[in-house]
């Protein structure tokens, strides 16, 4: 399936896990409040959400007085992407890792670690650069936002719902109901929001692979940074893993298979994918 339409059908399906839950709660009434509570959460993360990560991790906002290099990389790709030059913030962190965040393409940042500046050659950063530039183009900032938004959402209406109990049509509250909604809700809220995370790394990987037109500066990136981050910790995303989705490789396990409950696809099927379009492009046999 294409991962567009496989993205919004996955966020169709959490909204309306959000809703029928609401709707278990406290029928139509209960419904339209947690379909106004959950548009409320993503108002707010919406506009609050890119600030409040730089400052968790600590980003300096870096220019071409401090950082010419990289500025310029990002000035170039920008323009060739036809996107609003991002802000570019540097982090200080051993881990070679990157992320975008911010509400639309005019209001974007890009930050990178120290680690993946030292970790990496021109070419290879050249490709993170343009996967996290592919994720502006393709707002899936707003994306991630809105999910792990909805999907915090449903298990706090399910806490409610273990809490108070559900009631049947007489009245009566449904203690197997309510105990099953409880355990079994933020599971499959989970799922959707890892699958869609999934979906939009391979997505910004083939963009990447586009813009730049080298898709082996790309694998070969991400060979080396799932290689390194095995070992070195990052310590923020540690203490807050709920932005480990923002990475380009997930930042609390170097390495791991495609599942359900991963944010990052697997890096081995991420570089194949890579390697098939430098072959389609004369790049590899």
């Amino acid at each position: 399936m294409n991962n567009n339409v496989k993205t919004f059908a996955l966020m169709a399906a959490i909204i309306a896990l959000f809703g029928v839950i609401g709707g278990l709660i406290g029928g139509k009434t209960g419904m339209m409040m947690a379909l106004l509570f959950g548009g409320a959460m993503n108002f707010f993360a919406y506009w609050n959400s890119a600030s409040m990560v730089l400052k968790m991790y600590n980003a300096q906002e870096v220019g071409m007085h401090n950082a010419p290099d990289l500025y310029a990389m990002m000035q170039e790709l920008s323009n060739k992407a036809n996107l609003p030059m991002p802000k570019v913030y540097v982090i200080n962190e051993d881990q070679p890792n990157a992320f975008a965040t911010g509400r639309n393409p005019e209001n974007a940042a890009v930050a990178f670690t120290t680690g993946i500046m030292r970790a990496l050659d021109y070419r290879e950063l050249r490709g993170v650069a343009a996967h996290e530039l592919s994720h502006i183009n393709h707002r899936d900032i707003l994306i991630s936002t809105v999910s792990a938004t909805v999907a915090g959402a449903i298990s706090a209406l399910a806490n409610m719902a273990m809490w108070f109990g559900i009631r049947d049509e007489n009245g009566n509250r449904n203690w197997v109901a309510s105990l099953l909604i409880g355990i079994f809700a933020p599971m499959a809220a989970a799922v959707i929001q890892m699958s869609i995370s999934r979906s939009r790394e391979y997505l910004a990987d083939k963009g990447a692979a586009e813009l730049t037109e080298d898709p082996l500066a790309l694998a070969s990136a991400l060979h080396k940074i799932e290689s390194i981050a095995r070992g070195v910790p990052l310590n923020t995303a540690e203490e807050h893993p709920a932005t480990a989705q923002m990475m380009i490789i997930n930042p609390l396990s170097g390495a791991g298979r495609d599942n359900l409950f991963s944010t990052h696809p697997s890096t081995a099927n991420r570089i194949i994918e890579l390697e098939n379009m430098a072959r389609k492009l004369g790049q590899l046999r």
